[in-house]
């Protein structure tokens, strides 16, 4: 599994429900609301003014430990 730019944020919390700490960490407090979770990460990190590739590598690193 990879998670992806193209990828919503509720879709990566529904493989992996504790990304939300990755996300936390990245000052990405929306991704609870209805909105937050419908962007893509492309979106989200563009908004929040996160590199999208460390966010990337974060979340994939993370769900491909487990």
């Amino acid at each position: 599994m990879e998670v992806n730019k193209d990828m919503r944020i509720a879709d990566v919390l529904e493989i992996s429900p504790e990304t939300a700490e990755i996300f936390m960490g990245f000052g990405m407090h929306c991704f609870a609301c209805p909105m937050g979770s419908m962007e893509t990460l492309e979106e989200a990190a563009a908004v929040h003014g996160i590199d999208l590739n460390e966010l990337l590598k974060k979340l994939n690193d993370f769900i491909n430990k487990k």
